[in-house]
Formats: C-alpha cells, sequence, structure tokens
C-alpha cells in the first residue's frame, strides 16, 4: 500500500474525519485550517521550501514545538489560543498515526506535547453605567452607526458569542410578539432560542429592513451585504468602547471585546437573581460548571454571605511600647 503524502492525509483528515465522521462545525473546520496553514508556512519558511514541498518528516516536533514559541513571542497569542492551535495540530496528528505507523515515533512526540497552564482571570464585564455610554456611542445618524448600535445592543442583552452574531440571518430574529427571539446554533452544534428584550425588539425593528431583504442575508452586514468578519466586529467594539470613554473613563481600566459584551449579559442576569443553570442554558455553555466563573466575579454575592457569618467577638489591640524602667528591670 502507498505510504499517503501530507497532502493526502491532509485532505482525508478534513473531508472524511472533520467532514463525514465528526460532521464538524464550520467554525471548528475554519479554526484547524487556519492552524495547519499558519503551521505550514512557518515550517516553509524553516527548511526554505514552499508549503506544498513540506512533508510530514518537516513537521517533527521541533518544528511543532519551534511554532508554538513563534505563536507566542510573533504573534503574541495568548495560553487560549496557542493550546488551541496545539489541539488542532494533535488532532491531525491523531489521525494520521494508523494511517502511517511507520512515522508513528515523530508522530507520538507531537503527541507528547503538552497544552500549557495558565492562570484564570476573573471574567471582565461592563457596569449597568458602561454599557449605557457604549451603546450610545455610535453615531445613528449614520448606517454604520445604526448596525453598529444594533450589534452591540444585540450582544450586550443575548450574550451571543461573536462568531454567532456575525453568522445570525436575517430569518433568525423572531421581532413578532410573543415569541421575539433570536435563533443560532452555538458551539457544540447546540441550538437555542435567546428571548429578546422589548428595548432590544424596538432596535431590531428598526434596524432589519436596512439589513436587506433576503432572509438569508446577515442581520449585521457589511455595506457590501456580506457577514461582517470577527476582526471588524472586533475593531468596531474598540472603537465604541473608545468613544464612550469620555462620558465614562472608567471604561478605560478595561480591554473591552465582543467577549467582554457576552460577560457583561451573563452578569446582568445574575444581577436579576437568575439561577446559574439557567444562565447556562441562556450562553449555550456545554457544562453548568462553566457559569461559576461569574459567581466568582460578582462581589455582591460574597459581601452577601459575608454578612450572614457571625464574626468573630475581638476588639482591637492598639501596641503600647513597654515602660522603660520596667524594660531595664526585665533585661537585667
Amino acid at each position: 500500500m502507498t505510504t499517503p503524502t501530507l497532502a493526502m492525509l491532509l485532505q482525508g483528515f478534513f473531508t472524511e474525519r472533520l467532514g463525514r465522521q465528526l460532521h464538524a462545525s464550520a467554525q471548528t473546520v475554519a479554526a484547524y485550517r487556519d492552524t495547519i496553514k499558519l503551521l505550514l508556512i512557518f515550517a516553509a519558511e524553516k527548511k526554505g521550501k514552499t508549503p506544498s514541498r513540506i512533508t510530514l518528516d518537516d513537521l517533527d516536533a521541533v518544528t511543532v514545538g519551534a511554532f508554538l514559541v513563534h505563536l507566542d513571542t510573533e504573534r503574541h497569542n495568548s495560553t487560549t489560543t496557542r493550546n488551541a492551535r496545539l489541539a488542532a495540530i494533535h488532532s491531525l496528528y491523531r489521525y494520521a498515526l494508523p494511517l502511517i505507523p511507520e512515522q508513528a515515533n515523530t508522530l507520538s512526540q507531537v503527541l507528547a506535547i503538552p497544552q500549557r497552564r495558565h492562570d484564570r482571570a476573573t471574567v471582565s464585564y461592563l457596569t449597568s453605567a458602561e454599557t449605557e455610554a457604549l451603546l450610545a456611542a455610535p453615531d445613528r445618524s449614520t448606517w454604520y452607526g445604526r448596525r453598529d448600535h444594533a450589534l452591540l445592543t444585540t450582544a450586550v442583552q443575548t450574550g451571543l458569542r461573536l462568531s454567532e452574531l456575525t453568522g445570525l440571518a436575517v430569518q433568525d430574529a423572531t421581532t413578532t410578539t410573543p415569541g421575539a427571539a433570536v435563533h443560532t446554533t452555538g458551539k457544540g452544534r447546540k441550538q437555542r432560542t435567546t428571548p429578546l428584550t422589548r428595548q432590544t425588539l424596538a432596535v431590531l425593528r428598526a434596524w432589519l429592513p436596512e439589513a436587506g431583504p433576503a432572509p438569508d442575508g446577515p442581520v449585521f452586514p457589511t455595506r457590501r451585504g456580506t457577514r461582517m468578519s470577527a476582526d471588524a466586529v472586533q475593531r468596531l467594539v474598540a472603537k465604541h468602547a473608545a468613544t464612550a470613554a469620555a462620558s465614562c473613563p472608567s471604561i478605560t481600566s478595561k480591554h473591552v471585546t465582543p467577549h467582554t459584551l457576552r460577560h457583561t449579559a451573563a452578569m446582568a442576569l445574575l444581577a436579576a437573581g437568575v439561577d446559574t443553570s439557567v444562565i447556562a442554558l441562556w450562553l449555550g455553555h456545554q457544562s453548568a460548571t462553566t457559569t461559576h466563573i461569574y459567581l466568582h466575579a460578582d462581589m455582591s454575592i460574597k459581601e452577601r454571605a459575608l454578612a450572614r457569618v457571625p464574626g468573630a467577638r475581638t476588639t482591637p489591640g492598639r501596641y503600647q511600647p513597654a515602660d522603660d524602667l520596667i524594660d531595664f528591670l526585665e533585661r537585667l
């Protein structure tokens, strides 16, 4: 039997494994594709070859390790992104291992590269005043401003992921009442329906006629009618956060991203007394334990818990220096 080339392995991995066997989502396929593309370009530069001439021998543990360092030092990726890239590479190598057992040594060494542990910071979210300032930032006298205002309002209220926001189609938004909601298919191919508040519904009803008539068109399109990229939404949020800082300076202390808006939606639900299991369903979390990060971030919950604990019956003491004469006698 002919040993498969790297090109054959990649074709089989994306079409057979991810496409037919795992039925992976478009987001997963795109993330894995980007990782393999970056790895091939990096290896080609190191080996002095074109990407199409790279072989599996060129992608050994040393090269993959250097690629991970490159992600850290050159691309300035976070540990989370670095681990996600490594997971994609591991998935490819696990697929290749039974197909080319003669390369087991090379493949096993790459598979042995561990995920990096990292600190988990407390989630960052916007207060109600900061949220109001952000939503007021877009200039609604322009088409772009009305689109951005609708996007920010929807993100803050629904807590949709960035990919869910950019993938939201006009037909996915129900604006009739009762039952006004947005329908999404999120992480893990989970379908969920997120209800809309009266304020968000009013904003979407005003905006949707400008989004375009096609039912499968994006709710938040570019001027050409295409879906916005993730980078475009990130720039949009950062721009309006900078504008909002003029009226609400506390925003400057926070790194506001689309995911910050998701955290803001979760914290608003938690502050309203919504149970964490319901918040997990609202956000589409795989496990309710994921939602516990919001319990750690909410100081008011901890303060209420502390108020129920009886304090120790002690009185504060104050340092009193020893009498000079007694001190002299004690030293004799």
